[in-house]
Formats: structure tokens, C-alpha cells, sequence
């Protein structure tokens, strides 16, 4: 049995910009961090007594015995990029509910190349965890994805993360003082909005208008420098709300989609109460909305969101790994 777990997250600046179709002609940046709510995948052999070869249980179960066969597009793709011949049984458990914005989908790939790298007897670098995620993601299985939910999930940790013209891709650990993060989380607030969406059609909306966008993609890239520099000196974080909010109003721009009228009433319901900015996490249309909060006001927007799922969390810094390592069974 190989279990591995691999950490969703929460992007505050520069999403859009690491799509490839922008980053390949204009560069892009991205401020996100990995959170402590992760997705797990178990694997193990499985013997041939069955009338099946594989065997996958997520939201629905799979039972086929050609990679052909396989639904699940993250799974056919991971295996015929491996050209996997063994006969395997996968189980997919995620601490969070899925198409919620957190990045599950490209967690989940990550969480498989590991697992199954691990099967195969292999070590894989978070590096090459990511890039592989990411060429599996955007080349074999062709969704409409950007480039930063794999890095975050394979590396873990509060990075900025930049995409270079040549598709090279640097992360940088953001170094803040321990009292400075503490403050910063405590400052955080998550809450789940009750409404699932399929990233890949909202975002392949933005795909398409991102050059009549482009002034709002390099504002919310520029963006990356404002929430460092806001992060790293002593200014009132008061400031990165504020600056969420204006990445907001930008983001909510890149598609019709992004947002709707429930999701702008929650919104302006949260500020209402006493948050400062926020945001719609992930690609839009629904999941889960991140607010910047003083702590002395969340218990207020905490009751006026009241019918509303508010998650706590922390900040995860280890990426994927292999919690489970018995590849024989033992």
C-alpha cells in the first residue's frame, strides 16, 4: 500500500497569469500558499483474481481493464503517460469538497505521479512532481489549466512563484517573521460559498479573453510585488485587504463567469460586516471566497455569513509526500 497526501491551496495574486497561452509571451507571477486540507491517494496492486485489471474509487467507482476505458481524465492521462501495465486499485479522499478553487484537481495529479512513482520503487523531486503535473494537465488530457496549482501542490509552502517567457518557472519561499506570519494568518478567513463549478469551462472563458484583458492580467501580476512588499515591511495589513479587493474587482473582469449575482451578494455582505477585501478563490464561478479580516471584526462576519461553511486553516509547508510506504503490502 502506497497512501499519498498532497496539500490544496489558496492563491492571493496573479492568477490568470500563469496560464501558458500568457505567460509564454508576457511572463507572469503568483503569490499563493499551500494550506493544511489535503487530498489523498491510496494505491496498491491488485492480484489477477478479478474479472477487472484496475480499480478506482472516487465520487464514482471505476472498474476496467484498458487504460482506454478509464473516465476519470487525470487518471487515463497519468497512466498512458507511464504506460502502466500493472494492475492497480486507487482510492481518492480529499479533507475538502472538490471544484471548490483550492486547487483539488491538479492536487489529486500530483498526489497520483507520486504515489505512483513510489510504486514503481522511484523518488521524484517536487520539481519534476510539478513540471510532470503540469505536462500531463495542459499536453496529454488538454484542460483548460494554468501552471500554479500543481507548483504549490507539489512544493507546499507561502511561495511566490514566477513563469518565465522561455515556460521556466522559479518558486521563492516568502521569509517573514514568525509573530509577522502568525499575524497575517490570523488575519485570514475561508469561507465556503455552497457552490461547485468545473474550473477547466470557466477557465477556458478567460483563455479566450485574455488579450482583450491584458491590462487587468499585468495589474494582477504587478500585484505579486505589492502583497511581498506589504508582507515584508511593517506596513498595516489592512493594505493586502485592500489590495485583494482590487484584485478582486480586476479578476471578476476576465470572464462573465468568474462571479454571479449570489457570489457578489455574499461579497458585499462580508465587507459589510468588517472585511477589508477578498476574493473568489480558483477560476471563479463558485467554492470557496478568502477574506482579510482584522480579528476583532471576524466574529461579525463570521455571524453575518452564518449559513455559510468556515473552515480554519493553516499554512502547509512540506508539498506532497508519501505518508504510507508498504509496497509490499506488509
Amino acid at each position: 500500500m502506497i497512501i499519498s497526501r498532497t496539500p490544496f491551496r489558496v492563491s492571493f495574486f496573479g492568477g490568470g497569469s500563469d496560464y501558458p497561452q500568457w505567460y509564454r509571451s508576457h511572463g507572469g507571477a503568483v503569490l499563493a500558499t499551500a494550506i493544511d486540507k489535503y487530498c489523498y491517494i491510496s494505491c496498491r496492486r491488485l492480484p489477477p483474481f478479478f474479472d477487472y485489471k484496475h480499480r478506482l474509487v472516487y465520487r464514482k467507482q471505476e472498474t476496467v481493464n484498458e487504460i482506454s476505458e478509464i473516465q476519470h481524465p487525470a487518471v487515463r492521462g497519468v497512466f498512458s503517460y507511464f504506460e502502466w501495465n500493472d494492475g492497480v486499485e486507487i482510492h481518492h479522499d480529499g479533507d475538502l469538497p472538490a471544484r471548490s478553487g483550492l486547487g483539488s484537481s491538479s492536487s489529486f495529479t500530483v498526489g497520483l505521479i507520486n504515489a505512483l512513482r513510489a510504486m514503481q520503487g522511484r523518488h521524484i523531486s517536487k520539481e519534476e512532481l510539478g513540471e510532470l503535473a503540469i505536462h500531463i494537465e495542459q499536453e496529454v488530457i488538454r484542460e483548460n489549466v494554468g501552471s500554479q496549482d500543481q507548483i504549490s501542490a507539489a512544493y507546499g509552502g507561502f511561495n511566490r512563484i514566477d513563469f518565465r517567457r522561455d515556460g521556466g518557472i522559479e518558486v521563492q519561499p516568502i521569509i517573514l517573521p514568525a509573530q509577522r506570519l502568525a499575524t497575517f494568518k490570523g488575519h485570514l478567513m475561508l469561507v465556503f460559498t455552497g457552490f461547485a463549478r468545473l474550473a477547466s469551462e470557466v477557465a477556458k472563458t478567460k483563455i479566450d479573453n485574455l488579450e482583450k484583458r491584458a491590462e487587468e492580467i499585468r495589474r494582477m501580476a504587478r500585484m505579486v510585488d505589492d502583497g511581498v512588499e506589504i508582507l515584508t515591511s511593517e506596513r498595516p495589513l489592512a493594505d493586502f485587504g485592500l489590495l485583494l479587493h482590487e484584485a478582486w474587482t480586476h479578476k471578476r473582469k476576465l470572464s462573465e463567469m468568474v462571479t454571479t449575482d449570489a457570489i457578489d451578494r455574499i461579497y458585499a455582505q462580508a465587507r459589510e460586516a468588517g472585511a477589508i477585501g477578498g476574493k473568489l478563490l480558483g477560476a471563479g464561478g463558485g467554492g470557496f471566497m478568502l477574506l482579510v479580516v482584522s480579528p476583532e471584526k471576524q466574529s461579525a462576519v463570521r455571524e453575518r455569513l452564518a449559513k455559510f461553511v468556515h473552515v480554519p486553516f493553516d499554512f502547509e509547508m512540506s508539498g506532497s509526500r508519501i505518508v504510507v510506504y508498504q509496497p509490499n503490502g506488509l
